[in-house]
This record gives C-alpha cells, sequence and structure tokens, in this order.
C-alpha cells in the first residue's frame, strides 16, 4: 500500500478527560459500520498517547504498522509504544508490509519475524485480534502471494485472524477469489492506488470497486479510506517520489496532493444508499498526530465519521504596521484564518477593497491579481488548512483598506 500523519497537565488533563468521556457517551458514529485506523508512524512519539485518548469514542480497533521488509534494506526498526497500546486496551491488528515483489526464498525469513513478533505481542498482554499483510503484488503475481498466504495461515495460531490489504486491480484476477477464502476477512484500499498523477481519490472509482468487490466473496470486507495528504517531490510520471510522514531530502518541483474532508462526507452519504451486505466497515489512514500536517486534525475525522456540518468559516485577518518615517502609506499583512470546524481546501480567491496601493504581493499558494479599487489573490497551488490554523497569504503596502468589505470565494 503506497502510504503516501498534549502534553497536559493538571485542569488541562482533567477537562481532556472529562471530554473524552462526554464524546463516548454522547456521541456514538450514527452509522452500522465499524471505524478503525491505522497508526502508521513508524516512530512513535509522546503525541501517541493523546491522540489513542481522544479517539477512544471513535475508533473500535486499531491497526498497527508492527513490521515492515525490503529484499534490499530488510528489516527496519519500527519504534512501538507497546505501553500505551496495552493501557489503550483496544483490540488490535498487526499489520506487516511488504515491498517489492516476494522471493520464496524469503518466505521462511518472513514466518519466522511474524510469528515471534506475534508471540510477543500475546506475551505482552495486548489484545491481539490477528494479522493483516499489506503487500502490492501486480496481478500477474498472485498465484505467489497466494502460496505465500497458505504458509501463513498454516503457521498462525487459531485464534487469530488473517487480513489482507487488497488493491482494486486484483478484482478481476481469477485468483484472487481463492485468496479471499483463505482469509478470515480484508480491506479494500481505494486511495492512493493510481499514479500520483491522478491522485489520492477518486469518488467514482472507489464507489465501484466497492460495489464490485462485494460480490466476490461473502467474507467480510472494509474499505480503506484516506484522512491524510502527500507530498510528490522530483521530475514527474515515474520519477516521482513520495512525501508522507516523513520529510525527504528533495525539495524541487514539490506537488501537494490532498483529499477534502467534504469530498469524504459526501462519499459515504453516497456509500451508505448501496446495498453491500459484505461490507463491515471503514478504516481510516491514519491517526492524525498534532504534529502530523499532511493528515487531517482529529477534529475534522471526527466530524466527517460522525457526519457532523463541514461548512468552511474563513476569517481574513489584516495585520497593519505603522508607516515608517518618510513613508506614507502602511504595511499590511494578509493573513487566511480557517475558524471552521473541520479542514477545509483553500478558498479559490481573496478580494480586498484598497486604495492608493504602492505595492503588493502574494506568497505561498496563492497570486496576486489587482485592479483600479481591489487587491485580488487568486489560488494557483491548492492546499487544506486545518480547523484552528492561520496562513499569510501576502502583503499589501496602501493607504486605505476596507477590511468589512473583504470578499472570500470559497
Amino acid at each position: 500500500m503506497t502510504r503516501l500523519k498534549l502534553m497536559l497537565s493538571g485542569t488541562a488533563l482533567v477537562a481532556t478527560l472529562a471530554l473524552s468521556g462526554f464524546l463516548v457517551a454522547n456521541h456514538r458514529p450514527n452509522t452500522a459500520w465499524d471505524q478503525q485506523a491505522y497508526i502508521w508512524q513508524r516512530v512513535w512519539t509522546k503525541e501517541h498517547a493523546s491522540a489513542l485518548l481522544q479517539s477512544r469514542h471513535l475508533f473500535s480497533a486499531l491497526r498497527v504498522l508492527a513490521l515492515q521488509h525490503h529484499p534490499q534494506t530488510g528489516w527496519p526498526n519500527l519504534s512501538i509504544d507497546y505501553d500505551e497500546l496495552k493501557k489503550d486496551g483496544r483490540p488490535l491488528w498487526l499489520v506487516v508490509r511488504l515491498d517489492e515483489q516476494l522471493n520464496p526464498a524469503d518466505r521462511p525469513a518472513i514466518y519466522q519475524h511474524i510469528f515471534a513478533l506475534t508471540q510477543s505481542w500475546q506475551a505482552r498482554g495486548l489484545n491481539l485480534l490477528g494479522v493483516e499483510i499489506d503487500h502490492d503484488a501486480a496481478s500477474a503475481r498472485l498465484p505467489e502471494y497466494l502460496q505465500f498466504l497458505q504458509g501463513l495461515k498454516q503457521g498462525l495460531p487459531p485464534a487469530l485472524q488473517l487480513s489482507i490489504t487488497a488493491l482494486p486491480t486484483w478484482i478481476s484476477s481469477p485468483i484472487f477469489p481463492k485468496i479471499l477464502q483463505l482469509t478470515d476477512q480484508s480491506v479494500l484500499q481505494v486511495h492512493a492506488v493510481l499514479s500520483p498523477e491522478q491522485g489520492l481519490f477518486d469518488a467514482k472509482l472507489a464507489l465501484g470497486w466497492i460495489k464490485r468487490y462485494s460480490q466476490l466473496s461473502d467474507r467480510p470486507f472494509r474499505a480503506a479510506l484516506p484522512a491524510y495528504g502527500m507530498g510528490l517531490t522530483g521530475g514527474g510520471s515515474k520519477d516521482w517520489q513520495v512525501e508522507s510522514e516523513s520529510p525527504l531530502r528533495m525539495t524541487n518541483n514539490k506537488q501537494e496532493l490532498t483529499v477534502a474532508p467534504q469530498q469524504l462526507a459526501q462519499f459515504i452519504q453516497q456509500l451508505q444508499t448501496q446495498r453491500l451486505p459484505s461490507l463491515q466497515g471503514l478504516i481510516w489512514f491514519r491517526l492524525p498526530l498534532a504534529s502530523d500536517q499532511r493528515a487531517w486534525s482529529l477534529s475534522t475525522l471526527s466530524a466527517v465519521i460522525l457526519q457532523q456540518p463541514l461548512t468552511p468559516n474563513w476569517q481574513v485577518k489584516i495585520h497593519s504596521l505603522p508607516a515608517k518615517l518618510n513613508e506614507t502609506k502602511q504595511l499590511h499583512d494578509i493573513v487566511l484564518h480557517n475558524a471552521g470546524p473541520a479542514d477545509a481546501p483553500l478558498p479559490r480567491q481573496i478580494s480586498i477593497v484598497a486604495s492608493d496601493c504602492l505595492a503588493a504581493d502574494a506568497i505561498g499558494n496563492y497570486q496576486l491579481a489587482s485592479d483600479r479599487s481591489q487587491q485580488h489573490f487568486k489560488l494557483i497551488k491548492p492546499d487544506q488548512l486545518r480547523s484552528g490554523q492561520s496562513r499569510p497569504i501576502g502583503w499589501l503596502r496602501c493607504s486605505s483598506l476596507q477590511e468589512d468589505k473583504t470578499l472570500v470565494s470559497p
């Protein structure tokens, strides 16, 4: 799968606990579908404890990236806070990410790592439900993948379930129904499965994939949905490199891909009108952390799951600095603030009524276009702004501004 991410004390901690209790009691998701989340960060921080606590009302189970294997680099060390997982107590899926193609000669070592880790998790007292394999096999290599899963299934303790992450391209393969019958359940990934140029998520394609997938087997499955963005760096086409949870050293030709919460909310409403008896729930990629600027905020993800309003509330804040000596026009910094309940795509244009301007410019995601009485900040690079956060978009050096006539065009 292409994975394109409070310290509280005293009264603040008590307030947070009280709020979590209120949410658990009063705001359960109003859908019959089960909701789960992936924890995909390879290094755990203190933010995970806060995210786990604040997400208890949302997710019934957690799917944790626990092992990753690449034929050239082996098994990187993943730093997981097992004490937090045990304290959290929710059911867990141990997720194993297998990169590149599976070499039959590597199977014994892979099995050994998986079996050893499942035993370790159980010895730690973790509430382990099963193992999920995340492997982007080409459709032509599904027979080999089937053999790998057969060996894995035979070695797993009977009490543990086996799940896989499935790609939409597998739906047409005659081998894939055999794979589904081998598993206890599966996860259909409907995000970031096409080329980077085609974006993170296409609602029409995703709905078609889910409907076709539900006809393949009576085994339960869940759909994995995106709650994140990613950056692309490099030259384009196959030369793109994906920047998601961790930054890349390359900074040239960076392009941001996002998916709006409003888009997913509409998709879920549409999905609820379908007759899909095998669809058991949704899994969100990925659990939001406060510092994970490419993931939706937890409040936004909560609003989507609980089907709460996502109406944007944009505020344009103008910070005026006194004119210096020998200057007749003030400098005005223009800042866009998201005062709404959810993360939202940047508005396409902000128009400010200003007169007698000496100079002006836009920065970041906007470009400036001026006429005699207005300064128009036009969006040139789509992105999202988290709920409660602000972003500078430019500056003006003008004699006067009419803030009450500022117009934001979504």
